[in-house]
């Protein structure tokens, strides 16, 4: 079977295990008679995946931009382009006009700098934990102490926890004010010898309300000690339609020395952890032996530019989606399905950031509505369809569905509905 003249294009690019594999598959099903032995070939076919790796490709209709599970920020096709120019060789490290060394991710190093004019200098590790490791690493250590909020001590997805992160390093936390209140007395108090830098973290995954009051960087910006702030999901500017999400030009503008996040968030490019601030103190982390073990890869700097430099990702244009537009998609998708026999229509909904940023940020949406049981079915196909279930009905939230894919959701759910 391997030599069928149908299956030569799948061995070329998949690989003669994986094509073999599927071949024994699809031979027990019919030897078991679940599958007549003619169609073996066209069964192998359509188990065959796009690419022999496991991952599979899903649609994202759960009306969550950033969803961690899902791997967050969908790259642009700019990114998708720039990573398969680097996926061969090229200058990553290489000065062509002199043929020696050259500084390593220049292109993308350059383009952060231009994107966040009030940085006297930038750097890329590999994820937004790796930039708060790298800190507390080369200006911490034993004997020394990072002043924190107790407020802001966060746990974030997967039961991973800020201190930790920050305590393995060898430095201590010196934690301030009460969980629900903390002012700028309480920093200054804490400030000794032994201080590191403080430390302030956006609390990017929740809310808290009530009788609180939390202290701004520009009014620590004066301590005496290096002042880092995470900011956690990414906006490189302000935004409006998320005024209370901090972003890096504004905070290094109103004194902080170093902006810590994450390139996987709002900004919607690839895993990275950004850092911008301080010149020398950029260039201080830059050199630490941990830098090294921290670097990013050929493909994350080649992604980071594209989404840098090209048009707006994926994410920004959720984010940015007209809600009309959205529901004259959906009662379109709606309308289609019905033709079909289905049971569809469209409805109102709301969305969500996600990504542990913006907390309590509602994003009006709309959705396609189908029978709860589509939610199984649809989570089964290849492509897969992620939606949610509310009030016993599944929902396929368009906010980050791209309008070009319309057409393939209403494929796969028609697919997935087919009588047997």
């Amino acid at each position: 079977m391997l030599r069928d003249p149908r299956l030569a294009a799948a061995v070329d690019g998949l690989g003669r295990e994986l094509v073999k594999g599927e071949i024994r598959g699809a031979q027990d099903r019919a030897r078991a008679g679940a599958l007549p032995p003619a169609e073996i070939v066209d069964a192998v076919l359509d188990a065959l995946p796009g690419a022999p790796v496991t991952l599979t490709p899903v649609l994202n209709a759960s009306g969550v931009l950033l969803h961690t599970n899902l791997g967050r920020a969908p790259l642009s096709d700019a990114a998708v382009r720039a990573l398969a120019e680097a996926a061969g060789t090229n200058d990553v490290e290489l000065d062509l006009a002199t043929g020696r060394r050259g500084r390593r991710g220049r292109g993308a190093l350059d383009a952060l700098r231009a994107a966040v004019p009030t940085a006297g200098d930038v750097h890329v590790v590999n994820n937004g934990a790796a930039a708060l490791a790298l800190a507390a690493t080369a200006l911490g250590g034993p004997g020394r102490t990072i002043v924190i909020a107790r407020g802001e001590m966060v746990e974030i997805g997967d039961g991973f926890r800020l201190p930790e992160l920050l305590e393995s390093t060898g430095t201590r936390l010196r934690e301030v004010g009460t969980t629900n209140r903390v002012n700028a007395e309480d920093y200054s108090r804490a400030i000794d010898d032994t201080t590191a830098f403080v430390l302030k973290v956006h609390p990017s995954n929740f809310v808290v309300s009530g009788f609180t009051s939390s202290v701004p960087p520009a009014e620590l910006r004066d301590l005496g000690v290096p002042l880092v702030v995470d900011i956690g999901s990414g906006l490189l500017a302000p935004h409006p339609t998320l005024p209370d999400e901090p972003d890096m030009t504004t905070t290094l503008a109103a004194g902080a020395d170093l902006v810590t996040s994450s390139g996987d968030k709002l900004l919607g490019g690839p895993q990275a952890g950004i850092m911008a601030g301080d010149a020398a103190l950029v260039q201080r982390l830059r050199r630490h032996p941990l830098a090294r073990a921290l670097r990013v890869d050929k493909l994350t700097l080649a992604a980071l530019e594209a989404t840098l430099r090209g048009p707006r990702p994926p994410v920004v244009a959720g984010l940015e989606a007209d809600p009309a537009e959205l529901w004259e998609r959906a009662e379109r998708i709606a309308a289609r399905l019905r033709a079909a026999g289905l049971d569809a229509e469209a409805v109102r909904s709301v969305a969500a950031v996600g990504g542990g940023g913006a907390p309590g940020v509602d994003l009006s949406s709309a959705a396609v509505s189908l029978p709860e049981r589509c939610a199984e079915t649809l989570r089964a196909g290849r492509p897969a369809v992620l939606g949610r279930v509310t009030d016993g009905r599944c929902l396929l939230d368009l906010r980050a569905v791209p309008p070009g894919d319309d057409d393939e959701l209403a494929r796969l759910v028609l697919r997935a509905e087919a009588p047997a």
